[in-house]
């Protein structure tokens, strides 16, 4: 009986000093990690192997002594071109498996109807295999390839298949290893990116996030490893402070590619395309969103 409590006493000493520490380890870690070498980062495929380890939880969101400023599904539940415009100014957040994290301050996005929309993936309401997760519940990812090495984030909204594009972000925390990984895809011997420079672009923000191809249709809402929060340092933005322009890369869908269904934060040094025409019709009072297709 005497050597039952040691062992009882023996566990609470262990599991106290667990506590303390403040981490919690996860088995069968899946997770590509923020700092994998160039010729990792080469193969999307060998960034989604799995790692058989522990790693310490070290995300301020699953810390219990800390605010939850995680989104949750709610905010995910709207039409595609209110979730485009209220993901300005959100922060992505990346959890790498090393525990640290990257962070970048959304400031444009694009949004794709589905239906008529016919600059959408899901145009006509086609599914393929590819575009799968623009038809998934509001909030799961959709990553896709472009050029055959590139790749771009999106994350669906509520309608038949639409969802929004993030093309930009400023980046607020990780900017040394946001900058190794996309060192890591440039040539070599090419000049430092700047920081207004790590995740200008659709295809950049994932290099310096390293958002994988198998990322995608998991859920923003709920994923341990990318997530979206909040900012608790900056207000929303203002109507004023969001511009509404065009798409880009679609002039090949007429009316389409003329939708300005494009938002972004204006006089922000991180937008990948600065429209200057928008931007005047909306200091006018001219700008209209046209959101309905």
């Amino acid at each position: 009986m005497a050597g039952r409590k040691r062992k009882v006493q023996d566990l609470a000493v262990a599991v106290a000093t667990h506590k303390e520490s403040g981490l919690v380890l996860r088995r069968n870690q899946t997770e590509p990690n923020c700092r994998a070498s160039p010729a990792k980062l080469e193969n999307q495929s060998v960034l989604c192997e799995s790692v058989q380890s522990f790693e310490p939880e070290r995300s301020h969101y699953f810390n219990c002594n800390e605010p939850q400023r995680r989104l949750e599904q709610d905010f995910f539940n709207q039409p595609c071109i209110s979730l485009a415009k209220a993901f300005l100014g959100k922060v992505l957040v990346r959890r790498c498996a090393d525990g640290s994290e990257l962070r970048g301050r959304i400031v444009e996005t694009e949004a794709y109807l589905g239906g008529e929309d016919k600059a959408s993936h899901s145009a006509g309401g086609k599914r393929t295999e590819r575009n799968t997760a623009m038809f998934m519940k509001p909030g799961t990812i959709y990553v896709y390839p472009i050029y055959g090495i590139y790749l771009c984030m999106n994350v669906s909204s509520e309608g038949e298949g639409a969802a929004v594009l993030l093309r930009s972000l400023e980046s607020l925390q990780g900017q040394s290893a946001m900058r190794e990984l996309r060192a890591a895809r440039r040539k070599e011997g090419a000049r430092q990116l700047k920081d207004k420079e790590l995740c200008n672009g659709p295809s950049k923000l994932c290099q310096a996030l390293n958002i994988p191809r198998c990322f995608d249709r998991r859920d923003l809402a709920s994923d341990p490893e990318v997530w979206l929060e909040a900012d608790q340092n900056t207000s929303p933005p203002k109507p004023q402070d969001i511009v509404s322009a065009p798409r880009v890369g679609i002039e090949a869908h007429g009316e389409w590619a003329k939708k300005p269904w494009r938002f972004y934060l204006r006089g922000h040094p991180c937008v990948s395309v600065v429209n200057k025409e928008a931007e005047r019709r909306s200091l006018s009072g001219n700008a209209t969103d046209n959101s309905d297709p």
